[in-house]
């Protein structure tokens, strides 16, 4: 039995912009790219989880002139380049900051004791995921 007329031309005008809605996502979602990031070592970046090894902390001079090139990068654009971060922290429902551990982490990594809290990027990101400041620093956000 055929449906009527009027309930596929409503269908369709349903599908349409929910596809159109998906594809669009898709095409974004495939757009962000890893950023430059000149004279770190980014190979060395990822395999230094939480700052056990002591890799991360060798690039920091460079880290230093660059940080400002990150800004306005995607929150996916990050995750590409320097991999998953060591601690995402949401602050309130319009931002929220990604930690990369410098120096080791005691809370993560064995056979390290320290009194003070290490040193580490804070990626701080906006609304739109979008990265609105860079800060290496020993203090939480």
């Amino acid at each position: 039995m055929n449906k009527p007329l009027h309930l596929q031309s409503m269908k369709t005008r349903l599908l349409s912009p929910i596809v159109f809605a998906l594809i669009f996502s898709l095409s974004l979602a495939s757009c962000s790219q890893k950023l430059d990031t000149e004279g770190l070592n980014i190979e060395n970046w990822k395999e230094d989880r939480y700052g056990c090894k002591g890799l991360r902390i060798q690039d920091i001079g460079e880290l230093e002139r660059i940080k400002n090139n990150f800004l306005g990068a995607s929150n996916q654009a990050l995750i590409k380049t320097f991999g998953r971060p060591d601690r995402v922290e949401l602050v309130d429902k319009s931002q929220s900051f990604f930690f990369y551990f410098l120096e080791a982490s005691p809370e993560n990594c064995e056979g390290v004791e320290s009194e003070k809290e290490p040193l580490k990027v804070l990626f701080r990101m906006n609304a739109i995921s979008k990265v609105s400041e860079i800060t290496i620093t020993d203090l939480n956000p």
